[in-house]
Formats: structure tokens, sequence, C-alpha cells
């Protein structure tokens, strides 16, 4: 597996969702791949390396799927709360100025 793939794990998930009529290509992980292989490094289309096929082949099934929705489905599909990053500390918590306790008396200057 290279730096910018899916692992075998995240395929599995991914992979039913990526059937269909929109899905007569090559290879629907080479595909996958090669979109987020784009996605991830920011290059333009046509800096596409060739492990992937023609860019514009890449470029134009893209497009097909986004039209279709199936870029918005396979996300709904997908998503999953990763509760591990689903906490609460002392920083997102604002409490109400009462319960910061008693004012503090200020002794008064001797003038």
């Amino acid at each position: 597996m290279r730096r910018h793939e899916l692992s075998e794990q995240e395929w599995k998930v991914v992979e039913p969702h990526t059937l269909g009529r929109l899905s007569r290509g090559r290879d629907n992980r080479l595909f996958v791949n090669a979109v987020l292989y784009r996605v991830r490094t920011g290059i333009s289309w046509r800096d596409l390396p060739e492990r992937f096929g023609p860019w514009n082949t890449v470029a134009r099934r893209f497009r097909r799927w986004a039209r279709a929705g199936v870029w918005e489905a396979l996300f709904q599909a997908v998503q999953e709360p990763d509760y591990a990053w689903v906490l609460v500390d002392s920083t997102m918590v604002k409490a109400h100025k009462a319960a910061a306790g008693q004012k503090k008396v200020r002794p008064q200057p001797n003038g």
C-alpha cells in the first residue's frame, strides 16, 4: 500500500458503495485511489501519476460520479463518528460567572 491510498480495511468499507452503473471502468479501487491521491497532494489532474491511467479519463469519471451524486452518497455512507475525538474539557466549557466563587474583597486604600 502506498502513502495516499486506501488500506484493505478502508477499501472494504468503501467498495460496496462504488458498484453500479457508473462503475464500468477498469478498476474502482485504482480510480478511488487516484482521486484520493489528487485531493491529498493538491496536484492538478494533469500531474496525476501514470500508474492511475490517463489523467483525462480519471477527471471525466470523477465529474460523472460528482454529477450523479455518487461521492456525496459515499461520504454519507462511510461516515462513522470517532468517539476517541469527542472530548469535553475545561477549554470548551463556559461556566456561569457565579460558578467562579465569591468576589475577592480588595482592601480600601487608606487615604
